[in-house]
């Protein structure tokens, strides 16, 4: 995992609109933890995220006139890691991703939480070569097929749910993890959802979010 990028990734950073500059950022962008490397894509990460919010907030903010409400469940499925994963596979990122053995052995080049990460740090890494407008300009570009079709438009799975309870005079839905396996890059956490004298779902998920998401989905179409 020594060294800078190769001529690959190099090309492939700029043929899908990055800002290549300072190289030994990219690196670290694509590195996962499992390299045993001083340095990986975590710190990038967390500064992709807000890259990220701020330019879906801004597309979605000059080109709709809906509520706060509407225009935030549609921020939150925009930016989530499941959608962040299939913008990463989209480009093809798995092939670039820096990973120790093991780490690729369990498949953590195709994993949701990992392909999620390693699309905000290299959001990340593009802010801080390119800046803003560049990295604003590259996100309305690689999420257009996101932006303009479906994704956030349809009630969230969890609100439904709730509103569902609310309507029909029940207890609010309540929801359990019951188990969590896997290494950390590769996590698979089960929750159960549950709404007394009516039934239970369950649902497995890279993270609990996604699953907790699932099983209300899987709820409504057993019982909504």
């Amino acid at each position: 995992m020594k060294g800078g990028l190769s001529g690959e990734t190099r090309d492939w950073l700029k043929d899908t609109g990055f800002t290549v500059a300072d190289e030994g950022r990219w690196v670290e962008a694509l590195t996962h933890g499992s390299t045993g490397a001083s340095r990986d894509y975590q710190r990038l990460e967390f500064l992709g995220d807000r890259v990220l919010g701020l330019s879906i907030a801004d597309w979605l903010f000059e080109r709709s006139d809906a509520s706060e409400g509407v225009l935030a469940q549609r921020l939150n499925a925009l930016v989530s890691k499941a959608n962040c994963a299939a913008v990463a596979r989209q480009i093809g990122a798995s092939a670039h991703i820096r990973l120790g053995k093991q780490a690729r052995d369990d498949g953590a080049a195709d994993s949701d939480n990992v392909l999620g990460d390693i699309m905000e740090s290299l959001l990340g890494a593009n802010f801080l070569d390119g800046g803003f407008d560049a990295s604003r300009a590259l996100v309305h570009d690689l999420w257009q097929a996101q932006t303009e079709g479906e994704v956030g438009r349809s009630k969230h799975p969890k609100s439904a749910l709730q509103e569902w309870a609310a309507g029909n005079r029940r207890a609010g839905p309540k929801y359990e993890l019951v188990d969590r396996s896997g290494p950390d890059h590769a996590a698979r956490f089960t929750v159960r959802v549950s709404i007394r004298n009516v039934g239970e779902a369950e649902a497995t998920a890279g993270n609990k979010q996604e699953a907790e998401t699932e099983a209300a989905r899987i709820f409504m179409e057993k019982f909504g």
